[in-house]
């Protein structure tokens, strides 16, 4: 798939992005091949929506040039519109561009796409992309990669703390003090 996002037959680019984590892959073929791919780069969209745009392609996605919507509904015009099941979907941090309802919207769709054979690996930051159920996460550190469960996820953790002693946690926060981190 293209460096800067989309599908096998998008072949744009506005600069030289692509990351040195592509040299430690090894990509293996399997039996199956699934019928629909994306490649979703958050930092990047814009210039994707260009080019849809630039090949007359607004049809696959909703109709409506996804610059002349929100970054939120473009990105569920995304989802929504061209994803269309028996996927791979790879997303890089979807959650920039959606609300927390947003957020659930898009697990609800990943669900039935994941009904219809497709499969997403998601870098993400939001717990609650993270919450999706019987997932596995890969947490990438200075150790190598290695699978956590869900609760001892750093954005859980945190997103948990905020949520049952927000005014502690912005205490120490704001406190001035550097070693409150």
């Amino acid at each position: 798939m293209n460096a800067e996002g989309g599908s096998r037959n998008f072949r744009f680019a506005t600069r030289s992005s692509e990351s040195e984590l592509s040299s430690s892959l090894r990509m293996v073929r399997s039996f199956r091949r699934p019928r629909d791919s994306f490649f979703l780069r958050a930092e990047s969209f814009f210039n994707l929506a260009t080019q849809v745009d630039e090949l007359g392609a607004t049809d696959s996605y909703g109709g409506t040039s996804l610059h002349e919507q929100s970054h939120g509904e473009s990105f569920m015009s995304l989802l929504m519109e061209r994803f269309r099941g028996d996927g791979l979907y790879i997303l890089d941090e979807p959650e920039a561009a959606l609300s927390p309802i947003r957020q659930l919207a898009m697990l609800r769709r990943m669900n039935q796409l994941v009904r219809l054979n497709s499969q997403f690996i998601i870098a993400t930051h939001s717990p609650i992309l993270l919450g999706y159920p019987d997932c596995m996460i890969l947490q990438l550190d200075d150790k190598g990669l290695s699978k956590i469960a869900y609760e001892q996820t750093g954005h859980y953790t945190l997103t948990r703390r905020f949520m049952n002693d927000r005014a502690g946690l912005l205490k120490d926060l704001l406190s001035g003090n550097d070693d409150a981190d």
